[in-house]
């Protein structure tokens, strides 16, 4: 259960993302009875996402936005899960994977929602089709025999969730576990009709 404020932005957005609310059940399956596990959250936003992952263990969320970690914390507190181990951390998503994989560290599942565009706090551009294969690739490395997923989303752009799948089975050849993709939808009160929302690739590796 995870508790939030949501409120409209100057972006059209609420605050939080229906169509994720599966992805989170999924992660759950993927950690099990894990009460140690080691998580990121990549392009966090309003932590509800990070809420999910913090029943499990120590989660790191990392967000570029000073404003919307603030809110993600506030969201936790909501939640009282003030006490639970999660770092808050206003980083450029890339800039810290890349310095994450130069320490030897290492996960056990990793989520990432990267825009289609962004700025990081020290002006730092991001751009998904240039930045993407890297930062999946230091994403990879993070990743061992031993971790249990990646799951990446991508919004409101011109791309098939195959491209996707083919980077993640372009970098996770030598692991274990199985590469799933498709698309993201919120179902229409009434009629039942899917409305899609975004794409996803994810790599799992049960134990």
């Amino acid at each position: 259960e995870a508790r939030f404020t949501a409120q409209c932005t100057p972006f059209r957005h609420l605050g939080f993302f229906p169509d994720m609310a599966p992805v989170w059940e999924w992660m759950g399956t993927q950690l099990g009875d894990a009460r140690n596990a080691e998580t990121m959250n990549l392009f966090g936003y309003t932590g509800v996402g990070t809420q999910a992952l913090s029943r499990f263990g120590r989660v790191t969320h990392v967000d570029a936005s000073k404003k919307s970690v603030a809110q993600a914390r506030e969201n936790a507190a909501m939640a009282g899960l003030d006490d639970r181990p999660i770092r808050w951390l206003v980083e450029d998503a890339m800039k810290y994977a890349a310095r994450e994989v130069r320490r030897g560290r290492r996960y056990d599942g990793i989520i990432l929602d990267p825009p289609k565009f962004g700025r990081g706090p020290d002006g730092e551009v991001w751009r998904l089709e240039e930045g993407l294969p890297e930062l999946v690739s230091d994403c990879r490395q993070l990743l061992d025999a031993h971790s249990r997923f990646l799951f990446l989303t991508v919004y409101a752009v011109r791309m098939s969730s195959l491209s996707l799948a083919g980077l993640l089975q372009e970098l996770f050849a030598e692991l274990p576990g199985t590469i799933e993709h498709g698309d993201l939808a919120v179902q229409e009160d009434g009629s039942g009709r899917l409305l899609p929302t975004a794409i996803f690739a994810r790599w799992s590796n049960p134990r």
